[in-house]
């Protein structure tokens, strides 16, 4: 049985619709994304499932408690970690986790939690002396504090460095394996592909798409591109009559190759045989980017 369901999800703000009749599922145990621009209706949809916005129509269910009616319940099973959140700059790490810890019933053991976030060092330093990376560690430890049957991540490594969000991406990786399902809401594409067993992707506040990441590109475009420079001299012609070779361009010294199915060890394979050397090789393919352009017609910003 899914732990979260939305049926037909509706929130406008005014005269400004924010979710548009959006239905998903998520299954236990799954990282399940939620992936748009800025603006999309992604974090109203995550805040509806929290209980922390009224939806105006639709049906939520979330471990099978309605959101509105079982606030209280659902905050001992449910995690959550805000798109932007403060803590005083005074308030030490141990302070936070015990004055978090204070709200559940079976609250996570929080030296065990501190390691596995790298913070055990930290307890005693104030808020506003962690870095970018150790404040969203910590934003995390407490999302988990209550060891949650489900932890929702609303824009979880947005300001972080490059090495930062990558560690993150470990962090929740890790957190996953402990049997929480996650629900990630992000703009990153890497992020999603990374991390996100599926993705519900949403523009202008409905949903356009949900598969797999792989699903996701595989719907657009399977071609492969090599390019590369011959270390000798090549025919065009050898190359194009490989079955499956769809086109071959010639940029200079380079080659330039699209093709499908096993299209690289076809091409290394001939170019073996004639004593050539692929120098400079460079395989491309689609990815979630592409994806993306493909089911709204525009690049994420």
């Amino acid at each position: 049985m899914p732990v979260i369901e939305v049926e037909h999800l509706h929130k406008r703000y005014g005269e400004k619709v924010a979710v548009d009749d959006v239905s998903f599922t998520v299954e236990r145990g799954e990282i399940f994304g939620i992936l748009g621009p800025n603006g999309a209706g992604k974090t109203t949809t995550a805040e509806c499932l929290e209980g922390l916005r009224v939806p105006d129509r639709g049906t939520l269910s979330v471990l099978g408690l309605d959101p509105q009616r079982d606030k209280a319940e659902l905050r001992q099973r449910v995690g959550i970690q805000l798109q932007e959140s403060q803590l005083p700059d005074k308030l030490r790490v141990g302070e936070a986790l015990d004055l978090y810890t204070s709200f559940y019933r079976k609250p996570a053991d929080q030296e065990h939690l501190l390691a596995t976030l790298g913070l055990q060092d930290k307890r005693n330093t104030a808020y506003k002396k962690l870095s970018g990376g150790q404040k969203q560690r910590l934003s995390i430890a407490l999302a988990l504090i209550g060891s949650p049957e489900i932890a929702v991540l609303d824009e979880l490594t947005t300001g972080l460095d490059p090495q930062a969000r990558r560690d993150t991406w470990d962090l929740i990786e890790a957190v996953r394996a402990q049997g929480v399902t996650v629900l990630l809401v992000t703009h990153f594409m890497e992020e999603a592909e990374r991390l996100c067993d599926r993705i519900a992707v949403i523009d202008a506040g409905r949903v356009v798409a949900i598969d797999t990441p792989a699903g996701l590109v595989a719907g657009v475009n399977n071609d492969q591109v090599i390019r590369f420079r011959p270390s000798g001299p090549l025919d065009p012609a050898v190359l194009e009559a490989l079955p499956e070779v769809r086109r071959v361009e010639q940029r200079g010294e380079r080659f330039v190759v699209t093709g499908r199915g096993n299209v690289l060890h076809a091409v290394t394979s001939l170019l073996a045989r004639n004593a050539v050397i692929a120098e400079d090789l460079r395989v491309e393919q689609a990815n979630l980017d592409d994806a993306f352009v493909a089911l709204t017609g525009r690049k994420l910003d």
